[in-house]
């Protein structure tokens, strides 16, 4: 017997924690009869369980692996209202239907498993396993020991504390800051909101590990296929899917910025006021006023270039007009000598 939301993992339909919104929206029926309780089990060779409508049979699911190096643009759902560009369609060679384990944002890139085997998404999302999700992330300014300590302290969100495995500083730029962030589970947009509340803004975000898994030989938008094996094996997890130890494998070949041996750069401080604007509720916002602001003064620029255009053909004519006259002057000159030698 098996939890009706792990069986429906199981058959490919999507995550456990989006099967169990299924259930409690009525949307999944066993034997013919809507369930919305949870602690539901089934037998998969003798109940029919149905997703809206769907008859679900966890023998026919052939269990696909993909791998992906996700780039900006693209959000990591199945569609979307908006009409924006999807994971989705960046892997339409795969006969599967596959979904993301985890999310990226929007606006973020980087690794991004996607997959049918509901139980291995269930492993490497739930926190007990302790699979590490490794984030490079450039935020703007110059970041202090101050900005560090709050980001490794951690910070009350809405669905409870977070707090990150750890933080770095693995490049310090003139006007912006890269840093290195290990997360145990990984909510929603985390480290954006977690950087938000210690007064940070990001510029880029890009998961570049899951555990051992990394993005190795994968440009942005492209995606290998892989197998629960290999998987396991980069994820500490055995065969069973159980997590064999609480390591974090990925070592990033980039050494920490010692702010206490350098000292903290000259630049303007990442919890600057102006940086807000770059956050994500006004990114496109403030991407729409620079872009406006781009062709008023390319405007301007090209209203100015044509009018020194303009001002050289005066000025090219007014020579080439009194290089004429100049000339016909001669001329007449020289027609009225040469008649003045003819009448003597």
């Amino acid at each position: 017997m098996l939890r009706l939301q792990k069986y429906i993992a199981d058959c490919g339909v999507t995550s456990r924690r989006k099967a169990e919104d299924l259930i409690l929206q009525g949307r999944v029926e066993v034997n013919g009869e809507i369930v919305t309780l949870l602690g539901t089990k089934v037998d998969p060779e003798e109940d029919a369980v149905s997703v809206d409508g769907s008859m679900l049979d966890h023998r026919q699911i052939q269990k696909v692996y993909v791998v992906m190096n996700k780039p900006r643009g693209y959000v990591s759902t199945m569609s979307d209202p908006e009409g924006r560009k999807t994971v989705m369609d960046l892997c339409v060679d795969v006969s599967e239907r596959v979904y993301p384990v985890g999310r990226l944002d929007y606006l973020s890139e980087g690794l991004l498993i996607m997959t049918n085997d509901g139980d291995l998404a269930n492993k490497v999302m739930h926190p007990s396993h302790s699979i590490a999700k490794i984030y490079e992330v450039k935020v703007f300014g110059v970041v202090n020991q101050n900005h560090i300590r709050k980001l490794r302290e951690g910070t009350q969100l809405e669905e409870g504390f977070v707090k990150p495995l750890s933080v770095r500083i693995v490049k310090q730029l003139p006007t912006k800051t890269w840093l290195e962030f290990r997360l145990g589970e990984g909510k929603n947009r985390e480290i954006r909101r977690l950087c938000e509340a210690c007064d940070l803004s990001v510029d880029k975000l890009k998961r570049v590990a899951i555990g051992g898994l990394t993005l190795e030989g994968l440009p942005p938008g492209s995606y290998k296929m892989s197998n629960r094996k290999q998987l396991s094996r980069l994820l500490d997890l055995d065969r069973a899917g159980n997590a064999v130890a609480k390591v974090m494998n990925y070592k990033s070949k980039k050494k920490s910025v010692s702010l206490k041996l350098k000292g903290v750069p000259s630049g303007t401080p990442a919890d600057h006021e102006n940086f807000k604007k770059f956050r994500k509720d006004t990114y496109f916002e403030h991407l729409k006023a620079i872009k406006e602001t781009k062709g008023i003064v390319a405007s301007k620029v090209l209203e100015e270039e044509k009018k020194v255009e303009r001002e050289k053909e005066v000025r090219k004519f007014m020579r080439d007009k009194h290089r004429t006259a100049k000339k016909e002057a001669k001329q007449g000159a020289r027609q009225a000598v040469h008649a003045i030698m003819l009448k003597d």
